[in-house]
């Protein structure tokens, strides 16, 4: 598979190198950024062995589905490079936006994009069948990882994307979808030419933290789950409430039920009960 970045994200520079077999793209785009390379560079895989998501969870990620990851190197201060993480889920929602016309999406805090009551013929568990009844579910449809490291002269910033595009994994503890069991059949190729595009798009926005207001609104209009009561898990700390809005550093504002608001920097998010994993747990 012949992976090209599209042509304004090549006209602004940046560059892509692919791999047939990688343990994981947000690795190999550190390891480079280690040896001198300074991006904009996208390193996209055809298979991941080794995927992760956030506090070292695992990713899984089958051929066929997509596997990248943008390095960047700057010298932005660390708490004004962290909000890039949601220039990368702006611009997977709206590529995949592009992929599965019709299909609702919102983007759920910090890092994940769901497909949400949509007819699904991917499965939770056991094996795959060509011929799987279809259901409306609300499942993981991408993640997002943003991972940091201080080089010296520069900050070196990694933002993995991982999209399901043709199988979703299974026995995650949360639902996951694919495109192709939504019904949207993809290449993995044209849907990495899209996201290249929409990021440049975004990233113009974002203009190194300093648009992140502007950021802030376009997310919060696509995301999953604002005014609804949620429990945000924190290691042992559980919070419940309102999901408000977020702050002006993509702090997620909890208001909780005696009225005081929370600000939470990090953490899992449930909706509904807080007894009933609904919509999938941050990777």
């Amino acid at each position: 598979m012949v992976f090209a970045v599209g042509p304004r994200a090549k006209e602004a520079g940046y560059r892509v190198r692919s791999f047939d077999r990688l343990d994981s793209t947000n690795s190999e785009a550190m390891r480079l950024a280690q040896n001198g390379e300074r991006g904009p560079l996208w390193v996209v895989t055809e298979e991941q062995t080794a995927g992760r998501g956030r506090q070292g969870r695992e990713w899984q990620s089958f051929i066929g589905n997509l596997a990248a990851s943008l390095l960047i190197t700057n010298d932005l201060k660390l708490s004004d490079a962290a909000t890039l993480g949601f220039v990368a889920g702006l611009a997977a929602h709206e590529a995949c936006a592009v992929a599965a016309p019709g299909l609702s999406l919102s983007l759920k805090w910090p890092n994940d994009l769901l497909a949400n009551g949509a007819f699904s013929s991917d499965v939770d568990s056991g094996s795959r069948e060509e011929n799987a009844p279809r259901r409306k579910k609300t499942g993981k449809l991408a993640g997002l990882l943003l991972e940091s490291q201080n080089l010296g002269d520069r900050l070196a910033l990694v933002v993995g994307i991982g999209v399901n595009v043709a199988a979703a994994p299974e026995g995650m503890g949360y639902p996951a979808v694919s495109l192709a069991g939504l019904g949207y059949p993809v290449q993995a190729s044209n849907l990495f030419a899209s996201l290249t595009e929409a990021f440049v798009k975004y990233d113009s926005l974002w203009n190194r933290g300093r648009g992140f207001a502007d950021i802030r609104r376009l997310w919060l209009e696509r995301a999953h789950g604002v005014g609804k009561s949620v429990s945000v898990h924190m290691g042992d700390r559980i919070e419940h409430g309102i999901f408000e809005t977020l702050d002006e550093h993509g702090c997620l504002i909890l208001r909780k039920p005696d009225g005081t608001a929370c600000t939470i920097a990090a953490g899992d998010v449930y909706f509904g009960d807080a007894r009933t994993v609904q919509a999938g747990v941050s990777k």
